[in-house]
Formats: C-alpha cells, structure tokens, sequence
C-alpha cells in the first residue's frame, strides 16, 4: 500500500453545515494565485438529493488571457476534511492531486493522521477526471457511485468590493442591492466531487474544511 506525505501548505478555509460557502481572494503576494491558494470551498446538496457536492476553488482573479496558461501543480494536494462527529477534527479526508493531465481523487476515508500532515492511501483511490481545458466543454467523470470535475471555472462568488471599503470608510452605511460584482470576468480552478450521503456517516451536520498541503 503506497503512500505519499504531505505536509499543510499555504491556505485553508473552513465551514461548517451542509449548505454553505466561505472566501478568500486577497492573501500575501508569496500565497496569492498559486495552486496552493484557496479562493472559496462549497458544500451544497446535490440535484440527487441522496448526493452532497464539495467544491474548492483555487487560484482566484484570473483573468481570461491568464486562464489558459494556469495550472493545477503536480506536488500540491488539494484535501477536503469532514469532521462528522462535531470535536473539528477531521473524520473523513476527500484528496485530490495532478498526474500529468489528469486529477486523481480518494476518500472519502478515514485519514491515518490528522492536522497538518498527511498521507494518500492509494487503496483509497475513488476515480480520476482529465482536467478540463479553457474554453472546452467540460469534462465530467463517474466512478465508484460519485461524480468528479477539474478545471477552469468563472469565479462564482460575488461580492462587492468598492463598497466594502466605502462602509469601512465610512462614507457608506451599507451594501446595495445587488451592488457590483467585483469578480465579474474572472476565473479561478476548480475541483469538484459529488459524494453519495451514505459515505460520509449519519450525522445531520457536517464541519466542512479545505487544506492545500506539499509534496514532501
């Protein structure tokens, strides 16, 4: 049984629940637009109600020019952890990681280790997806009961940053409705599994948390 260490890397976004999303574009020059940057993490039911999507995107502010040219990175593992028993402490661990031009995923499984290192069961394997290239239709793969994408997306998070500064400037007293999308005609990439329920325990909440580790 192989197994590849890998150890916390630059960015982690958490949430708990099962229909939810946290962001985080902005981060220092050394993190921001790499494969280790995480932008946002989803969890949301699945149009098969039986199913629970996860979704973690990477690399936000993309612009179109710069979309072709970014790539997931080799030596970064993108890992999904599912605490399901409420003590914020990872459960289940979902991972995917790059081969050449293919994204190869495991879990949901029990992680051997927890916090900042980790490892890949390769037993654990669950299936892989050819990473979708910009402005192809996109690639969608089916094994094992789940569903699995990789690849470029336009950022769906929506928020409005000239007015954020304004409240904070205190020349605004709030948002407006619907305000301006500052990420409009920007991209970031996306992993995306869809998981049957049955796999991830019987617990009716889920804390819901993402890690970019390296290759060690």
């Amino acid at each position: 049984m192989k197994k590849t260490k890998m150890l916390l890397g630059l960015s982690l976004v958490a949430i708990s629940g099962l229909i939810l999303v946290a962001a985080d574009h902005v981060d220092a020059p050394s993190v921001t637009g790499n494969a280790a940057d995480i932008t946002d993490v989803y969890t949301f039911q699945g149009q098969d109600t039986n199913n629970l999507v996860f979704a973690v995107n990477t690399q936000g502010l993309l612009s179109p020019n710069a979309t072709a040219a970014a790539a997931f990175n080799e030596n970064v593992m993108i890992e999904i952890n599912i605490d399901n028993t409420g003590d914020n402490v990872e459960d289940l661990v979902i991972q995917a990681i790059k081969r050449g031009d293919k994204m190869y995923f495991f879990g949901p499984y029990a992680p051997g280790t927890t916090g900042t290192s980790s490892t890949i069961k390769s037993s654990a394997a669950s299936g892989t997806v050819a990473i979708s290239t910009y402005g192809a239709t996109p690639i969608l793969g089916t094994q094992n009961g789940m569903k699995f994408f990789a690849g470029p997306r336009d950022d769906p998070f929506f928020f409005d940053l000239g007015q954020f500064k304004a409240i904070l400037g205190g020349t605004a007293s709030g948002f407006k409705n619907p305000g301006t999308d500052t990420f409009a005609g920007t991209n970031v990439l996306s992993i995306v599994v869809e998981v049957p329920k049955a796999m991830l325990g019987t617990a009716s909440t889920l804390n819901v948390w993402a890690e970019t580790k390296k290759k060690q």
